[in-house]
């Protein structure tokens, strides 16, 4: 069985900082979640354009608290829009902590990959 899943709810306020990483982390523990999805829409937008950093420090939360990091949805755009970018997905893409993926299916297919079931 792939670990359990906490989806983050696509609308609400914008998530940007270390803190908003931190409190989506203590939801996704009390729901007893391994790994958190969240919908594109919830990003800010400097959470795409690497100079800013927040992509790094936000995630860099998920892993020092062991928890699994996916952002679902279409990131093209940002990926066009981007080499450094497009680069930084397919590295995170390449691990186990941190995914960018289409679609939830794609989601539990590498969830299902991961678990080696």
């Amino acid at each position: 069985m792939p670990p359990k899943l906490y989806l983050c709810p696509s609308e609400g306020k914008k998530l940007r900082t270390d803190r908003d990483a931190v409190d989506l982390i203590g939801d996704a523990r009390s729901a007893g979640a391994g790994t958190i999805a969240i919908p594109v829409e919830r990003l800010d937008e400097d959470f795409f354009v690497l100079r800013t950093r927040v992509a790094g420090e936000f995630a860099q939360k998920f892993v020092t608290y062991g928890v699994r990091l996916a952002i679902l949805g279409d990131i093209s755009k940002y990926k066009n829009d981007s080499k450094a970018f497009h680069d930084f997905v397919y590295e995170a893409n390449r691990g186990r902590d941190l995914w960018f993926v289409a679609s939830r299916e794609e989601l539990d297919q590498r969830l299902l990959t991961v678990t080696g079931i």
